[in-house]
Parts: C-alpha cells; sequence; structure tokens
C-alpha cells in the first residue's frame, strides 16, 4: 500500500495547483487528478488517505464518482469542495457516508483541519479492517469441535456443563479450551469474549 496522502481531483488546474501548494505547505503528502476519469483509472485501490472531490466536474462529476466509489467499496475518506448552491447535495452525500464538505471560498486553515481529520478517520477505519482480519484468520484455524465449545464459553457455561452437553469428558473440554486459547492469542475467556465483541462492533 502506499503511505496516507491527500488525492485532490478537480477540473480546474487553477483550483489543483492552489490546494497542492496548500497541502505541501503543511507538510502532507499530495497527488492531483485533472478528472475523475483519471483518478478511476488509476491504482485507487493501493492508496491509503483522503480525497478532496470537486462536486461539479466536466465528465464524471464528483458526486458520481462518489457513488462508484461507494458501489466499488472504496474506504477512502471523501470532503467535497461545494459551491453555495450545491449544499443540499453534499448534505445528502454525508448520510450516504461522505466524510465532509466544505463551501468555496473556504478557509485555509479550516480545509487543513478537516482533512487532517479525515486522514484519521481513515486511518482508525484501515486499522479496524486490519484487526477484524486478524481475528477471522484466527478463527478460521478452529475445528468444529473447537467452535462449539468455544461458543459454550462464550455463553458463559462451566467446563462441566459443556463436557454434559457435547457429550465428552471435562478433560477434553480443558484441552480444547487450552487450544482455542492458543490459537485465538488470549488467556482467559473475558479475553475471548472481548475479542469476539470487537469483532461483532
Amino acid at each position: 500500500m502506499s503511505a496516507p496522502r491527500v488525492h485532490i481531483i478537480d477540473d480546474d488546474p487553477a483550483i489543483r495547483d492552489a490546494l497542492n501548494w496548500l497541502f505541501k505547505s503543511r507538510n502532507l503528502s499530495v497527488t492531483t487528478w485533472p478528472s475523475a476519469t483519471a483518478f478511476l483509472d488509476g491504482p485507487w485501490r493501493e492508496l491509503e488517505g483522503c480525497l478532496i472531490v470537486d462536486i461539479r466536474m466536466e465528465g464524471i462529476s464528483g458526486l458520481e464518482l462518489f457513488e462508484r466509489l461507494k458501489q466499488l467499496g472504496c474506504s477512502l475518506q471523501v470532503i467535497f469542495l461545494t459551491g453555495h448552491g450545491d449544499v443540499p447535495m453534499a448534505v445528502d452525500a454525508l448520510k450516504k457516508g461522505a466524510h465532509d464538505f466544505i463551501e468555496k471560498p473556504f478557509s485555509d486553515n479550516d480545509l487543513v483541519d478537516r482533512v487532517i481529520a479525515a486522514l484519521d478517520a481513515e486511518a482508525r477505519q484501515r486499522e479496524r479492517v486490519s484487526v477484524r482480519a486478524t481475528i477471522e484468520a484466527r478463527l478460521a484455524t478452529l475445528s468444529g469441535r473447537e467452535r462449539e465449545v468455544m461458543d459454550l464459553l462464550l455463553a458463559g457455561k462451566m467446563n462441566k456443563v459443556i463436557a454434559d452437553e457435547l457429550g465428552i469428558t471435562m478433560r477434553t473440554v480443558e484441552v480444547h479450551r487450552a487450544r482455542i486459547f492458543e490459537k485465538m492469542s488470549v488467556r482467559s475467556a473475558v479475553e475471548l469474549a472481548n475479542l469476539m465483541a470487537s469483532l461483532r462492533g
């Protein structure tokens, strides 16, 4: 994956240049794109960071780009640049998952603050995805019987009750329990419950 950066998508070269200078002056990494098509034709699946998108552009509009990226499962945070008349559209985009919008003309400091917030939100989202993938990979190593024992453990049942319900010995339950803890990288049933709660959350 590439390092997190600000991706400016605007068909106005003057806006691109001004924003490029602004973000670089605040030590943020920047890439500019002259159109939504250029961005979609690029390696966007490998990118991290946030998008600054003009809501109205020739060809594919900013809103159309946002909708398309959502359909493709893109997790990059999107901030729309809008004119006054575009605010209702931007508010609707927020309801659909856009990170923010900012009206032109805008305060440089305000825009930079919002971009930093978007970069932080994207990093947190990427971390959640990574944690979920790690937990799911651990779960995949459990045998069918270990999954059964784990479900009963998570239901708060004691070893003896689990043994009775599954028709196995207490010793066998203890062996399964130890293997579950090892495979899931936890030390107790409480840690296991917290881990599974983070997966659901």
